[in-house]
């Protein structure tokens, strides 16, 4: 049965404040040996929903989902890292429109993928924790103009009372607020470590890489101790000589890594997921013939050109088009369900 997904009272009161605001002015994680679809997810719905027909939904959990690659929200963006405000409503709503839920990293890298039929997972992570995502007015509240206030308004207008977030994190978080990272917590957000001084990994030594991953993970442990993190995010996208490193060290264990990629990610049920080398797309704008962006991608999961993921409903159950079984993980096979 699926377990219900949990509602914070911060977050509640969050959305509150946002869609008010909005009327009136407009740790670490240790990696997973198997992954179970028992498990409770981290997304949308206030109750459990009942089994449905694959058929009927078009499942297809092995298809591929976008993670997006946010780092700030600027009035004139300058590339492919950047987004205006309007620009990234705008693809929120877009993504919220065509189906998509949001799910986070740690869901996505232990295969606990767990959402209505019918509904698609999208993963949104934020590098940097730069001031434009989040931030707060005089008595606390989230300001509806940050990314995270953007986000809990459009998901509240499609329903969804529970909208995650994955957020990376350097030293300095905020420009020096560390407060900010327990408030996210609070509201059901993920943490992730994106070293300390968001070194190029791949020109330090081992003992460097560590070091930066050990001190980047307890700039979140020492702000927000119920963060559980799961997974870490390649500063450039670079990883370091010794790729292993990256996952696991002196003082650290990850479940995933995350890229500065290209494409959607294979489904974690998918033969060719890894979760060490976790692909993602940018959000900004479009550079020369650069297919990274969300621009180019995001229509082709809409249309159907890229084959998008698509639950089944059953979190215990792996369905998807007969035509596709040869993409399953073998760990899997007991668990699927082709039509």
């Amino acid at each position: 049965m699926r377990a219900p997904y949990r509602r914070t009272t911060a977050l509640a009161a969050a959305l509150a404040v946002v869609s008010l605001t909005s009327a009136a002015c407009g740790g670490s994680g240790a990696p997973a040996a198997a992954p179970s679809r028992s498990a409770a997810a981290s997304s949308a719905s206030a109750s459990p929903s009942p089994a449905a027909d694959p058929a009927a939904v078009k499942a297809n959990e092995l298809g591929q989902i976008p993670v997006l690659m946010y780092h700030q929200l600027v009035a004139q963006p300058r590339g492919v890292y950047d987004q205006t405000p309007a620009q990234y409503k705008a693809e929120l709503e877009s993504v919220y429109a065509h189906g998509f839920r949001t799910v986070t990293a740690a869901a996505l890298v232990a295969g606990k993928i767990d959402l209505p039929a019918g509904q698609k997972p999208v993963v949104l992570t934020f590098d940097d924790s730069t001031v434009s995502q989040y931030g707060e007015l005089p008595d606390g509240s989230v300001d509806p103009s940050s990314a995270v206030g953007i986000l809990l308004a459009v998901a509240n207008k499609h329903g969804d009372d529970s909208p995650v977030a994955t957020f990376y994190v350097n030293a300095d978080p905020f420009a020096g607020k560390d407060a900010y990272l327990a408030k996210l917590v609070a509201l059901g957000m993920e943490l992730g470590d994106h070293t300390a001084s968001h070194a190029n990994l791949k020109q330090l030594d081992d003992a460097g890489v560590q070091r930066e991953l050990r001190e980047g993970l307890a700039v979140i442990t020492k702000a927000a101790p119920d963060a559980v993190v799961t997974t870490m995010a390649l500063p450039l996208g670079v990883r370091p000589r010794n790729k292993a490193l990256a996952a696991k060290g002196s003082g650290y264990s990850f479940a995933g890594v995350m890229a500065v990629g290209s494409n959607p990610a294979p489904s974690p049920y998918s033969a060719r997921f890894n979760p060490m080398y976790v692909p993602r797309i940018r959000s900004g704008l479009r550079t020369g013939d650069q297919a990274f962006t969300s621009t180019d991608w995001l229509p082709q999961l809409y249309s159907g050109k890229v084959s998008p993921y698509v639950s089944d409903g059953d979190p215990d159950l792996v369905s998807f088009p007969r035509s596709a079984a040869g993409r399953l993980n073998p760990r899997f096979a007991s668990s699927a369900r082709p039509y």
